[in-house]
């Protein structure tokens, strides 16, 4: 999801300046510079709390309202508490062939920060190697949705806390669908009956498909009834415990995406080279695919799908219990061993607080963690939405489970496009849990 550092230059340059100021320092011998002395106490009384994270502009035309609505919540804690959030942000340019997990890793193993923004595999990772510090005293806690902690709880520590919930679902042109006289569909069963209409229709590919996403299905179908079905905790348990098997919920989910490839409503090799959105996108705005997954988000800007031409609507995955959303869910770690570790936990108790999530939740649009804050979504996205407050969804990401999923199944998915059979692709589940289980 789930190399150079960019930092390199300047942490040189801060020791040769040390350097420079220490010698200067040794030559002066007694003399004593007011205006130098100032200077460095007010350094010393500074309070900086370090973040890194992935949110630089993608586009420098675009407006990024994810960062605009960050900083003002940044702000807010730094007028409260007195202290500055020193950005350090990532780059695919800056670390080539790294990953944001990749240098992630190695950022909190070599404590460089305070306080990072973690993606579930990672978060999972660094949760169970006690790097991360225990969140669960904060205050705004109490005020979270249960989803929240349960996804993010490793070990009965609450070890990250996000600014949104984010939310997948299927995005689909209604105006195609009513075209043929469809009704949005429920179940699997449904969901491939609108595809072949589609198809004996003309419509060469029903589904606009990326090398990342298409896990979302799996996971409606896989995990439907485990968060459904009010048994949870007892099913959890038994995955991890080896009693239960990964590849047997899995495998409905991954049979359903093999018809979909079989009958030709995914093109699997172009799915597996995609990008998200650059990929299918261009054909879902020209309304030649009905239908395509993708973020919450997406559906609130005009650099993805926030201004098509067409009736939008976003809906839950087909599964056994009807559409489903599919929920991922971030957040803001911070080091166990940090150097601001105290400033860095009071800036994430104002940044969560209910008044900033308010802020950021009216600015981005977005679901938030809080309980107490609602979304005055749009239109397209009341479908979804009105799932979650429901408290219907299925978690792709979930640290109380020992194998991580968001990552691995998005792996095996590829697998699953680039040739593999369904059951050699259920072996890798279970070879997954087996390792799992010989190092608890």
């Amino acid at each position: 999801m789930k190399k150079v550092r960019k930092n390199t230059f300047k942490r040189i340059t801060t020791v040769c300046l040390a350097t420079i100021a220490a010698l200067t320092l040794a030559a002066c011998g007694s003399r004593q510079d007011p205006g130098k002395n100032l200077l460095e106490a007010e350094e010393e009384d500074e309070r900086i709390v370090n973040l890194f994270s992935p949110m630089e502009k993608t586009n420098p035309d675009v407006e990024n309202l994810a960062r605009s609505a960050f900083d003002q919540t940044v702000l807010m804690a730094e007028d409260k508490l007195g202290v500055k959030v020193a950005y350090r942000t990532y780059t695919a340019e800056d670390y080539q062939d790294k990953t944001y997990d990749d240098v992630t890793l190695e950022r909190v193993n070599s404590n460089m920060d305070d306080l990072y923004m973690l993606n579930p595999d990672t978060l999972q990772t660094l949760g169970e190697e006690g790097k991360l510090a225990d969140l669960s005293e904060l205050a705004c806690v109490q005020n979270l949705r249960e989803i929240v902690k349960t996804a993010n709880t490793v070990n009965g520590k609450l070890v990250a806390i996000p600014q949104e919930v984010v939310a997948y679902g299927l995005f689909v042109n209604k105006d195609m669908f009513d075209e043929y006289n469809l009704q949005l569909p429920e179940t699997p069963e449904e969901f491939l009956e609108c595809c072949k209409v589609f198809k004996d229709h003309g419509i060469e590919t029903p589904v606009g498909a990326n090398r990342w996403w298409l896990e979302t299905f799996v996971f409606a179908q896989a995990y439907v009834d485990l968060y459904n079905g009010g048994n949870t905790e007892s099913e959890i348990a038994k995955l991890n415990s080896g009693e239960s098997k990964y590849s047997d919920y899995m495998r409905a989910g991954f049979e359903f995406l093999q018809k979909m490839i079989d009958e030709g409503y995914v093109d699997a090799e172009n799915a597996y080279v995609s990008e998200a959105i650059d990929g299918e996108g261009p054909d879902f705005l020209a309304q030649k695919t009905p239908i395509v997954m993708a973020y919450w988000g997406a559906a609130n800007t005009e650099t993805a799908y926030g201004n098509p031409d067409f009736n939008l609507q976003v809906i839950g995955f087909p599964s056994s219990r009807g559409q489903m959303p599919v929920v991922s869910i971030t957040g803001f770690g911070v080091g166990a061993d940090a150097e601001h570790f105290q400033d860095a936990k009071d800036l994430l108790e104002v940044v969560l607080s209910d008044e900033a999530l308010e802020v950021y939740t009216r600015t981005n649009k977005v679901i938030s963690p809080s309980k107490n804050v609602q979304v005055d979504c749009i239109k397209a996205l009341k479908p979804l939405n009105d799932k979650i407050e429901e408290n219907v969804y299925v978690l792709a990401s979930n640290a109380g489970l020992k194998v991580e999923q968001w990552g691995n199944t998005c792996q095996i998915v590829r697998k699953l496009l680039s040739g593999s059979t369904v059951d050699e692709c259920m072996a890798e589940f279970d070879r997954l849990q087996e390792e799992s289980l010989e190092n608890p």
